[in-house]
């Protein structure tokens, strides 16, 4: 019963990714109309990394400004909620600052005896994604010309990259996260 399950999930990120190929590749339409029949079957109780992953992507598809935030929005509700449902578990699965993502460090959370409480395995997946999540919302709120929650979100993205490895990804959402920040400035 296992297997079945793990193979269903990895089903629907193979779903997710070709949906985002289609996406990168030009297709807008087809990769919307990809997630949405996605969407409609995950659900509301769906796994929540795939909700996450799914409504992230979905964001980019968007062509009112304010749908794309609604996207991004449920992007981050989704990674909330595994946040939250590890910590009613025992572990604060998020770390530090509310909505920033960090880690905790490599000592991870306690149990009430003391000792270390096993991590959800989709929390490393979800918390990397947090800074890329919250320059998205950056990104919406500036073009929806509110640049105080603009702001704010910019600096949960800069907080949530602090743990990103020094790799291409990490690399590419820093150096996003500095040209949204100077796109800002000289506005």
């Amino acid at each position: 019963m296992v297997e079945q399950q793990e193979a269903s999930g990895d089903a629907v990120m193979t779903r997710i990714g070709q949906a985002i190929m289609l996406l990168h590749g030009g297709d807008r339409e087809e990769a919307r109309n990809r997630f949405g029949a996605l969407w409609s079957e995950l659900g509301a109780d769906g796994d929540a990394l795939h909700r996450c992953t799914l409504a992230h992507y979905m964001a980019d598809t968007q062509d009112d400004p304010g749908d794309e935030l609604a996207w991004d929005l449920r992007a981050l509700t989704a990674a909330e909620g595994l946040r939250a449902a590890e910590g009613a578990g025992g572990a604060e699965a998020g770390g530090a600052g509310k909505g920033t993502g960090a880690s905790d460090g490599p000592g991870g959370a306690e149990g009430a005896d003391g000792g270390p409480v096993a991590e959800h395995p989709d929390i490393p997946a979800v918390r990397a994604f947090y800074p890329s999540l919250h320059l998205n919302l950056a990104a919406d709120y500036l073009k929806l010309q509110r640049p105080e929650s603009a702001r704010i979100h910019l600096q949960r993205a800069r907080a949530a990259a602090e743990s990103l490895a020094d790799d291409g990804y990490g690399g590419g959402v820093r150096a996003a996260i500095d040209r949204l920040e100077l796109r800002m400035r000289e506005q």
